[in-house]
């Protein structure tokens, strides 16, 4: 019985010992990413499951800074200015625009992708990889909701830079999405009106702007 009860007290020491590391490297990459004034972000993004035999790759890229963001990917853009979004389709030659709502916004989007764990998830140390001779930690983020439709998350951290290098999240249903950062640049040079949407201009050039609720 003493063996047992020790092992299980070793047991947790162990796995508190991993959170609190994890629970330090996550506040290290907050820290960093809160630092800068703007981030951008060219990556690459994979959607696979294989019961639904579906594979899919693309690239894009994102520029932040606070929670306004401009978001290029798949033929589309997406500005966020702090209040609405615009979702712009030149194949179609239509713009979105809604109104942002936090309480309806349950996904990792631009604005939250380098702060999305700090609320939500209970988190642990996982396996380490080398990338090209970088060291890329990762840690696993499982939701405390437990109705949540995300199995868990795979946050892949260099350990030097303390930024993020890949964020690997599978979904209840097999789904899974993984960003591969290809480039991470702070503090550029933005244009002021980077994250202002030109009504005129698009409704010049023919575009159907479509305004949502």
């Amino acid at each position: 019985m003493k063996r047992t009860v020790l092992l299980f007290a070793t047991l947790f020491t162990v796995g508190f010992g991993y959170a609190q590391d994890a629970k330090k490297l996550l506040n290290e990459v907050s820290a960093k990413v809160k630092s800068y004034d703007n981030i951008y972000i060219d990556f690459k993004w994979n959607l696979s499951n294989e019961k639904e035999n579906v594979n899919q790759e693309t690239r894009g890229d994102v520029t932040i800074s606070g929670d306004k963001y401009v978001l290029n990917m798949l033929g589309s853009t997406r500005i966020f200015d702090g209040s609405k979004i615009y979702t712009i389709v030149p194949e179609d030659e239509e713009v979105t625009i809604s109104k942002y709502n936090p309480k309806d916004d349950k996904e990792i989007t631009p604005s939250k992708l380098l702060t999305f764990y700090e609320k939500g998830y209970t988190y642990k140390m996982d396996i380490v990889q080398n990338v090209k001779g970088r060291k890329i930690q990762f840690v696993k983020l499982t939701p405390i909701d437990s109705k949540a439709e995300i199995k868990d998350i795979l946050l892949g951290i260099d350990a030097q830079t303390k930024h993020i290098y890949r964020l690997i999240q599978t979904d209840d249903n097999g789904t899974k999405y993984t960003l591969t950062v290809n480039s991470f640049k702070t503090n550029e040079p933005l244009s002021t009106t980077l994250f202002s949407f030109d009504k005129a201009k698009y409704e010049r050039d023919g575009y159907y702007i479509n305004t949502l609720n």
